[in-house]
């Protein structure tokens, strides 16, 4: 009787473990299924000009970019190569939003958050059909939410902080960085959070270092390649059409060398479309416009020096579109939500797309939809979108667990600066909005988290 008893307390607390975990389990199946229906859906893979196409240009001709995109997303894509299929790139990022989700799971019950809040907390990542058209597009966003939540796992996974864990969390935050270069921001507002939980001088160097070391290796090879120290050729571009919605030069007062970036009377419905808007004064320059990345970030830097209110109205209402229950098209020409469709989309003539067809992929080709597949989707997603009031309900109850500031404020202030730095630094998307809510949700699941040292005590 001995035996049989020993041998079955094992066996039933496995049983135990696997019920506590069922609801979890049965809503990523839910997810997996979405996703299978989404590739069957929607052939070949979503690709977007130029983004898409520059990123898989990149991955077959390894190089740092002078434009928006660094190298990290390349990098995946290059080791897919082989492959030489774009519906092998959604694959494997559906695979990362699952995965994203069952690490939010994963560090919510590790610090005690009941099964519901914490399976409730991947809910929008794992049934939101944004979600599903994120990960099944050649973009980088779906690799840099997983990084980010990866980052930040590393940093809540255990209660005392170690010189592993912020190690770690450093290499994370820079491969992000080089994904996508807001992470940059993010890096500096994990530091001071540390630094005001006061975790310590040598756990706040392992985090530098470990980020350091990568990020300072790519600058000198964009140095090599550019002949400048830096991890990014658009950030002053991208801060200069920033300011285009608000600048006054009576007010700046430029010098010469600056006043020719002064606003020409071109206006745009949105900032960022004064990157591309060929008569803005960017872009009547002689040579590139990322050429003038340096004086653009000097004209943009004194804009915001001269009128510093402007420029934070202009940052809150744009931000402010976030949380709108009919989602805002901003600009116009997007679709900010509700993007699966009927029909066959057709790509432009571009010699870079036929390059790229020619080295990544000979069958890529304007997508189709595929029903009843499509037809499933597309009714899906209108019940199944984050709409704006959530997020900020969400945001709210991420805010109000921080009353236990060493658990819910690092994901809460990393929510905050990924909703508010793409807009502060170029513009409003819906798609930067997405990284925003796992990160926001890990900080709401914390609510119900039981305090670590009632835990022992048990």
């Amino acid at each position: 009787m001995l035996a049989d008893t020993r041998t079955a307390l094992p066996a039933q607390r496995r049983a135990t473990a696997l019920a506590d975990h069922r609801a979890f389990m049965v809503l990523l199946a839910l997810a997996a299924a979405l996703r299978l229906v989404t590739m069957l859906g929607y052939r070949p893979a979503t690709l977007y000009w130029y983004d898409s196409f520059t990123y898989l240009d990149t991955a077959v001709h390894p190089a740092p970019s002078a434009t928006f995109h660094p190298i990290g997303y390349p990098l995946l894509l290059r080791a897919l190569l082989p492959f030489h299929n774009v519906d092998l790139i959604a694959a494997v990022q559906h695979t990362l939003g699952l995965a994203t989700a069952i690490l939010l799971y994963a560090v919510l019950r590790r610090r005690s958050a009941p099964a519901w809040p914490a399976t409730t907390a991947t809910a929008p990542l794992l049934l939101d059909a944004s979600f599903l058209r994120l990960e099944h597009a050649v973009l980088s966003d779906t690799q840099f939410i997983f990084l980010i939540t990866a980052a930040l796992a590393a940093l809540l996974w255990n209660p005392t902080l170690s010189l592993r864990a912020t190690a770690t969390a450093g290499l994370l935050f820079a491969a992000a960085t080089l994904t996508r270069t807001i992470a940059l921001p993010l890096l500096l507002l994990v530091g001071l959070v540390l630094a005001a939980q006061r975790a310590g001088l040598r756990r706040l160097t392992a985090l530098t270092v470990a980020a350091a070391l990568p990020l300072s290796g790519y600058a000198t090879w964009y140095a090599v390649c550019h002949g400048r120290f830096a991890i990014s050729g658009a950030d002053g571009v991208a801060l200069w059409a920033r300011t285009m919605t608000f600048a006054d030069c009576v007010r700046i007062q430029p010098p010469p060398d600056l006043a020719v970036l002064c606003p020409n009377g071109t206006t745009t419905d949105a900032a960022s479309e004064y990157v591309w808007a060929p008569q803005a004064s960017l872009n009547r320059l002689p040579g590139d416009r990322f050429t003038h990345n340096g004086l653009a970030r000097s004209f943009a830097i004194r804009a915001i020096l001269a009128q510093p209110l402007d420029y934070l109205a202009d940052v809150a209402t744009d931000t402010a579109i976030a949380f709108s229950w009919t989602p805002i098209a901003h600009p116009v020409r997007v679709t900010p939500a509700f993007g699966f469709g009927h029909g066959h989309g057709d790509l432009p003539a571009q010699p870079l797309i036929d390059k790229v067809t020619r080295e990544y992929d000979p069958d890529i080709r304007g997508q189709s939809s595929v029903s009843p597949y499509a037809d499933l989707l597309i009714a899906y997603q209108y019940v199944a979108y984050l709409r704006g009031p959530l997020l900020g309900a969400i945001l709210l109850l991420g805010a109000a667990a921080i009353r236990r500031p060493r658990v819910a404020l690092l994901p809460w202030v990393v929510a905050i600066g990924l909703l508010v730095g793409p807009v502060a630094v170029l513009d409003f998307d819906h798609r930067y909005v997405l990284p925003v809510i796992p990160v926001a949700c890990l900080a709401a699941g914390l609510f119900r988290a039981i305090p670590y040292r009632m835990v022992r005590s048990r």
